[in-house]
């Protein structure tokens, strides 16, 4: 899957951020996620593959595209016994994220991203657009953490992982009034916080990778986003747990349904019968095949954003394997309006 759609699939999370990119800091948060859903569905539909989109945009952004059920690819189109061999048919479930921080591009703040994870059919967690409870830490630190320990717990358990004092580690958290316990907690037991308006995949991910300067990721955000940085996780050897959050008093917020009680009824009809699971990066993302890709709108942690020049573009991308086992960064000059007149800088 990984030498058949890997490139295709880092030109996916390209475009879309490329799109999205156009609108940054014009305050324009749902044109941004709008041009980025657009271009990462043109894309899509001309890559050799059947697709079905297993986490989209949901009812949650009010998205008119991309939504969850959707089949994309060349091998989707009304002609497609002419196109594709049946015998070599890629079948695949996609979760997306076109404009992931859409807020953050509105505004011209750090942290936005394309992302997306693909697996072959029946390899990712099909989530409803709820929140989850979520914990992410570095490999070093996988099962050993726990998401039903205190995080006074886990920070002295990621203290003895990493060989590292509490009062040197950095635990990212969303800025939202659910947390402030959770805060004061981290504050109080040494370790320094880092908030953050938008943008939990990149926070997740950013534990996979030494150097990074955040060693934890806690507390409640979207739950598709968990699924897709749980994707990321399973394949970098990190640590992702997630509980499903579906009664909207515990996210102060609002969530996808009108009471717990219609929330858990909807969970129910989407075949889960334990509300209350706790769910593991290779539960939430059981692939075999699993490869995770993102592209940089807005300058993050682990990639710049997109930087344009006359006739062109410069993005940064990141492709994560389980298959090679690579996490690669891309580095991409785009031409796009022919050969550029200005000089292609090689920094």
């Amino acid at each position: 899957m990984e030498s058949t759609l890997g490139l295709e699939i880092i030109e996916v999370v390209e475009q879309a951020a490329i799109a999205s990119a156009r609108l940054m800091g014009k305050g324009e948060k749902n044109e941004a996620d709008q041009v980025a859903v657009e271009a990462m569905r043109n894309r899509m539909n001309q890559v050799h593959m059947r697709g079905r989109i297993v986490i989209g945009e949901g009812e949650r952004d009010d998205a008119p595209m991309l939504f969850i059920g959707e089949e994309v690819g060349i091998c989707t189109r009304p002609d497609a016994e002419k196109l594709c061999n049946p015998e070599e048919l890629i079948e695949i479930d996609i979760a997306v994220d076109p404009c992931e921080g859409t807020n953050l591009v509105a505004y011209g703040q750090n942290g936005s991203m394309a992302v997306l994870a693909i697996s072959e059919k029946g390899g990712l967690f099909a989530a409803p657009d709820f929140y989850m409870k979520k914990l992410a830490a570095p490999p070093a630190a996988r099962g050993k953490v726990d998401i039903t320990k205190s995080a006074t717990d886990n920070l002295k358990i990621l203290s003895e992982c990493l060989s590292r004092s509490i009062e040197e580690l950095v635990v990212v958290v969303m800025d939202r009034s659910r947390h402030d316990e959770l805060i004061k907690e981290i504050r109080e037991a040494g370790a320094r916080v880092r908030l953050i308006s938008d943008g939990d995949v990149s926070a997740a991910i950013s534990c996979g990778f030494s150097g990074t300067n955040i060693h934890a990721l806690m507390g409640i955000g979207a739950a598709p986003e968990g699924v897709i940085s749980a994707a990321a996780m399973e394949c970098l050897g990190g640590h992702f747990q997630g509980q499903l959050i579906y009664d909207p008093e515990v996210v102060k917020t609002g969530l996808i349904g009108e009471s717990k009680e219609s929330n858990l009824a909807r969970m129910k009809e989407m075949g889960i019968d334990d509300p209350d699971r706790i769910y593991n990066a290779n539960e939430l993302a059981c692939g075999e095949n699993l490869l995770f890709a993102a592209c940089g709108i807005t300058p993050g942690t682990l990639m710049e954003g997109v930087r344009f020049f006359h006739g062109g573009a410069r993005t940064q991308s990141l492709v994560i394997s389980n298959q090679s086992k690579t996490a690669r960064f891309v580095d991409t000059i785009h031409m796009l309006d022919g050969i550029p007149e200005t000089a292609l800088h090689f920094r």
